[in-house]
């Protein structure tokens, strides 16, 4: 689980380098879309992610050296619910430990929530082991019949 904040956390991003980067002003969203696209997530065009992460509470972003090779966000209300949405790392630079420090920032932002979130197939194992927990109830709507058949029972 990760609360609180994870031990090796500091030392990871010391000895790779990374860095840290939580608000939107240095992002090139091209990017933003393209790595999702690469990891096989929603993606889409590059403003339309501006504009979503910019609308979200909580926004992360790592970068090793000067590239852009991670990131996520959450929306909230800022006192106890969030909704943990594109955690994505280049595939070069998975296995890590990025995905875990993307999650540990934001959850360290929101300390007094609980979170949701959906997870790309195969990565349930991923959520799991940073304590996370299938829910007994949970609904969804989706802008698409290819959505709602894809991603619902």
């Amino acid at each position: 689980m990760l609360r609180p904040a994870a031990e090796g956390h500091h030392s990871l991003l010391y000895n790779m380098k990374l860095k840290i980067v939580t608000d939107c002003s240095e992002v090139d969203w091209k990017i933003i879309a393209e790595t999702l696209k690469k990891v096989s997530m929603a993606y889409h065009e590059p403003e339309v992610h501006k504009r979503a992460f910019e609308a979200s509470h909580t926004t992360v972003f790592i970068y090793e050296y000067s590239q852009l090779i991670g990131f996520g966000r959450a929306i909230s209300d800022g006192e106890y619910q969030g909704a943990i949405y594109d955690v994505a790392v280049l595939p070069e630079a998975q296995g890590k430990g990025i995905g875990k420090i993307i999650m540990q920032t934001i959850i360290d932002r929101l300390p007094n929530c609980n979170f949701i979130l959906y997870a790309t197939p195969g990565m349930e194992g991923f959520y799991k082991n940073l304590g996370f927990g299938l829910m007994k109830t949970g609904m969804a709507v989706f802008t698409t019949p290819q959505a709602m058949e894809k991603f619902t029972l």
